[in-house]
């Protein structure tokens, strides 16, 4: 049974491949505008090169959403699990034990106090709030480091991957427009749509590879201390 984590990132890297392969068939000239004229008439247009910039530029932007909607999913399962189960903050282990701690600090101790019963299971999640996880700060390195905090695997297949390096250039591009640095017909000029295609295809296997090692996290309950799951 495919989980919703899996699902939901099937759907999302559906809608962007959607996109890209559109960008591809503009570019080509495959597809074209159609413009009505008077009376029944129509006429067909070339798409305005400029305004093909642009639209390769928004392939960025949508990139990043991906990237970080996945990861923070990521992230919010996690979560999720340990409070299906119950599981206590002496249960966990200890680089999680750090992150619930980090989430308590930046939280209002009366709004703490009043979601708060059970303080050994409550405190885990009582100090989460996923819109906090990332914001505009994705890149391969940040996974990397999200992955040695809450301990699951980063490896993914160099050869079909790229270990995550274009998502540098994403996060980049990304801020770029976000923050008005560059323009979209700036982005968007110095990529072909099949250069955009490419590291489209490189980002999506190297999140289903991450979001594969999360299953593996959480199918064999690796976010345990094994030290306390193990005593006797």
């Amino acid at each position: 049974m495919t989980s919703a984590l899996i699902q939901d990132f099937t759907e999302r890297s559906k809608e962007v491949s959607k996109y890209f392969i559109f960008l591809k068939s503009l570019e080509q000239g495959t597809t074209k505008l159609s413009m009505d004229g008077k009376g029944n008439s129509s006429k067909i247009k070339v798409i305005d090169p400029e305004l093909l910039k642009t639209l390769k530029a928004s392939g960025f932007l949508l990139l990043y959403n991906l990237v970080e909607a996945t990861m923070r999913n990521v992230i919010e399962a996690i979560f999720d699990r340990l409070r299906s189960e119950g599981i206590s903050y002496d249960q966990i282990r200890p680089e999680l034990k750090k992150i619930v701690l980090r989430n308590l600090k930046k939280r209002n101790p009366d709004k703490i106090f009043l979601s708060i019963t059970a303080i050994s299971i409550d405190i885990i999640t009582a100090g989460f709030d996923k819109e906090d996880l990332f914001s505009g700060n994705i890149d391969g390195r940040k996974i990397r480091d999200t992955a040695a905090e809450y301990g699951f695997s980063h490896a993914t297949d160099y050869a079909k991957t790229g270990d995550g390096i274009d998502l540098l250039t994403i996060k980049t591009n990304r801020n770029d427009l976000a923050h008005g640095i560059k323009s979209f017909t700036e982005v968007g000029r110095d990529k072909t749509a099949d250069e955009l295609l490419e590291i489209k295809n490189k980002v999506i296997r190297y999140l289903k590879q991450i979001l594969q090692n999360i299953e593996t996290y959480l199918g064999n309950a690796e976010y345990l201390d094994t030290a306390v799951v193990n005593t006797p």
